[in-house]
């Protein structure tokens, strides 16, 4: 193999590797974000419920109260 050819394929391969360790801070990025919007969802989730189960209670003494009229 020339010496230029060398020199290209080394260069390649160091774009390579440049490319590669860009792409693992890309994927620690988004797996950190992803983690993030998952226990946002899950927080949200559990809000929602804890309003479903108080409207629940206010259905039910409303029309506890309708029956007592």
């Amino acid at each position: 193999m020339e010496d230029a050819d060398l020199q290209a394929l080394t260069s390649k391969l160091e774009l390579l590797i440049r490319r590669v360790e860009q792409l693992k801070g890309q994927n620690r990025l988004l797996l950190a974000s992803e983690k993030s919007w998952r226990e946002e969802r899950a927080h949200l989730i559990e809000k929602n419920e804890m309003a479903r189960l108080k409207v629940e209670a206010m259905i039910s003494r409303l029309k506890a109260l309708e029956q007592d009229s």
